[in-house]
């Protein structure tokens, strides 16, 4: 890697738990692999690779194979830092990467979600329960994105630097959820523990930010 790539660092501040843990580890190496490379590739390319796996992992779960499911989810999101850390490290970040990077998240955790529902509908649980659940989940994971994206917005902070709850509802969360869920074999159960960890996230997350906020107004008016 370049001397002013080395000199970058590679995490974020607001890292989920399983980034700090389990994916930063694995996926800074690759990034200083790729960025020593005399053409690395682009951060848009590993941003595609990423959502393609999380996607793939929705497809084995869909197709019978759910510990392939969970493990293809767990690699996109280790791949998924790599894109970021890659983008800081050539000094190569734009708003319109950051633009694909979380439409294609959304669409890629969409079709996750989508197999790991078609899945517990295998698994012979009825389908009216799945697609609630599933309706809970796919709701749950898009709140939790849309409050740190209006959040950050109005408050000129992300969301999990305010107040006391950590990010505990992060996408490296959710993905490592299914990560876990297809390994146990068990989907319906890992739809339900994103719906209700996504939802109950968001609310508390809300009451932060809006206690926030009208501190930060008392103060400016």
């Amino acid at each position: 890697m370049s001397s002013r790539g080395s000199a970058v660092r590679l995490t974020k501040s607001t890292d989920g738990i399983v980034s700090r843990l389990i994916n930063r580890r694995i996926s800074t190496r690759i990034t200083r692999v790729l960025a020593g490379l005399r053409r690395p590739p682009s951060p848009d390319a590993v941003t595609v690779v990423a959502s393609a796996l999380v996607a793939g992992g929705g497809l084995a779960f869909a197709s019978g194979y759910p510990a392939l499911g969970g493990l293809l989810a767990q690699l996109g999101s280790i791949i998924d830092g790599v894109d970021g850390e890659l983008a800081r490290a050539l000094g190569r970040q734009s708003r319109a990467g950051a633009l694909l990077d979380t439409v294609l998240d959304r669409l890629a955790d969409i079709a996750l979600l989508f197999g790991m529902s078609l899945a517990a509908v295998a698994a012979g649980y009825s389908p009216l329960l799945v697609v609630a659940v599933s309706l809970l989940a796919a709701t749950g994971d898009l709140m939790v994105s849309y409050i740190h994206a209006v959040g950050e917005k109005l408050a000129q902070r992300h969301p999990v630097l305010v107040g006391r709850i950590p990010g505990v509802a992060s996408r490296d969360v959710r993905l490592f959820i299914a990560f876990l869920a297809g390994l146990a074999g068990r989907p319906l159960e890992g739809l339900a523990a994103i719906a209700l960890l996504g939802h109950s996230y968001t609310v508390a997350k809300t009451v932060e930010l809006l206690s926030f906020l009208e501190k930060e107004n008392q103060h400016t008016s």
